[in-house]
């Protein structure tokens, strides 16, 4: 039987950890609430009942204007580099954990992002605007479609509370659902406080409730870094294979589950270029597309470091080595795929490179061209995408050949290629024909590009207008930390 509002079958994990971790805070109501978005299918996997009554009741919980009985709701605090700079301690400024749910899959932490001021809330006001909870909800559950692990979206509830940006905006919830939103600045926060036992008391819980392999292992607390950074090589290597580009990897942004986390500015490659900023805040570049990785392993860094009471610095540096390793082989499996192949051999990587620089070139539309790329025999029109034509015509040969080494057959490699090549990504330009409708009154747009993204690899031609090529507005969109 599924559960409803609210009888939820509770569980105590974040919320046993001592008050040093958190602030139980209530969160702000909200007046005029309206679901405008609700997740059937992780209602399911949740095991929440889904149905229309089952939703009116939740909708004042979700909105943030009722609590659970007997679960307090927790803002936790954090610290962490932002733009590389050492930031202090921020915390869960617009963010509150409402309920920890024991669900088939396992207990999972549900998050109202945007339900008001916390002690952490800085300048801000609690408060994310209809715009910006779009965005992640979109976000959160096309990553997810696509395979790549993320924080998960439940719901969307929208409110006429008028919010102040640069412009009067209104306000919105977004739930978020994680089995945990622990982020590498929780353990920067009390090692830069010289509370090395809270460090250690977070790795213990880390290591009990999301790594529990490091428990038997001779040096947990390395075995735990390790498993931080393979996660995170991982993580990094999907996003690229995709396009995607996170807007603001601060080391507060990084999750210790190797979870994408935080969908501020984002943003999915159109023509590609490898110095792509999809931030508009982020002047100098530094979390462009082909900065990721090595982005990545810098807050790795950061993370190791929290760690020195309880490893060795010899041992975090001979940790931190491997991510160039384990990135590497987890993106040419990720090519591996998107290329068709069945192994992954060293000179594969010249003809990656020669691909990139001609896509570079021509500013190649990226999920059109990979999608394409499958039916490269047939497809005479997959040229085009290059303003030297030639030149891929002798890349298309090398490539041939390539294929050729191996005995696969042709529609085997098709399906293969078509079920990790995406026909549609959440473009900037998707969103934001969604979020002008929305902002107007108008959901559907909203639901129908849902709906799309959730299917990401289909053949579906009633969603052939979102695998097009974006129009040419879609250049002038920016995104920033401004939401």
């Amino acid at each position: 039987m599924k559960h409803t509002f609210p009888a939820l079958p509770l569980a105590r994990r974040y919320a046993a950890l001592p008050p040093r971790f958190y602030t139980a805070v209530p969160s702000t109501p909200l007046p005029e609430p309206q679901l405008v978005v609700f997740n059937t299918a992780l209602a399911d996997e949740l095991n929440l009942a889904s149905d229309a009554v089952a939703q009116a009741a939740l909708t004042d919980f979700l909105a943030g204007n009722s609590a659970l009985a007997g679960y307090p709701q927790l803002a936790s605090v954090y610290s962490g580099h932002q733009f590389g700079v050492w930031a202090g301690q921020l915390g869960d400024g617009r963010a509150l954990l409402v309920a920890e749910i024991d669900t088939p899959t396992g207990i999972r932490e549900l998050q109202l992002k945007g339900a008001g001021f916390t002690p952490y809330s800085r300048m801000g006001d609690g408060r994310a605007v209809l715009r910006s909870s779009i965005r992640e909800y979109l976000a959160s559950e096309a990553m997810h479609a696509l395979g790549i692990p993320t924080t998960r979206a439940l719901a969307l509830v929208a409110s006429p509370q008028p919010v102040w940006r640069e412009t009067r905006e209104t306000a919105a919830v977004v739930t978020r659902v994680a089995a945990s939103f622990l982020r590498f600045g929780h353990f920067e926060h009390f090692y830069y406080r010289g509370e090395f036992d809270a460090v250690a008391e977070l790795a213990d819980f880390a290591i009990a409730h999301y790594y529990p392999e490091c428990a038997a292992a001779d040096q947990p607390y390395l075995a735990l870094l390790d498993g931080v950074i393979e996660r995170t090589a991982e993580l990094i290597a999907r996003w690229q294979a995709v396009g995607f580009c996170h807007g603001v990897m601060n080391s507060d942004n990084m999750s210790l589950l190797g979870l994408t986390l935080d969908y501020g500015p984002y943003g999915f490659i159109d023509g590609f270029d490898a110095h792509h900023i999809c931030n508009h805040s982020d002047e100098t570049g530094r979390y462009a597309y082909d900065q990721q990785p090595a982005i990545a392993l810098w807050n790795l860094h950061c993370y190791a470091q929290t760690l020195l009471k309880l490893i060795t610095k010899e041992e975090a540096l001979d940790a931190l080595r491997r991510f160039q390793p384990l990135f590497e082989d987890a993106f040419a499996e990720q090519l591996r795929g998107k290329l068709g192949l069945l192994a992954w051999q060293e000179d594969d990587w010249t003809l990656f490179t020669d691909l990139l620089a001609l896509m570079q070139a021509a500013h190649t539309d990226w999920t059109i061209f990979w999608r394409q790329l499958a039916r490269q025999h047939e497809d005479a029109t997959l040229r085009d995408l290059f303003l030297d034509r030639d030149a891929f015509d002798a890349w298309l040969l090398r490539y041939r050949a390539r294929l050729a080494n191996e005995d696969r057959p042709h529609g085997e490699r098709i399906a293969a290629m078509n079920a990790v090549n995406p026909r549609i990504v959440l473009r900037n330009h998707l969103a934001e024909t969604a979020i002008r409708a929305a902002e107007a009154g108008d959901y559907t747009a909203l639901h129908r590009l849902a709906s799309a993204l959730s299917r990401p690899f289909d053949d579906a031609p009633e969603y052939d207008d979102y695998a097009a090529l974006p129009p040419d507005w879609a250049s002038q969109l920016s995104v920033s930390c401004s939401s």
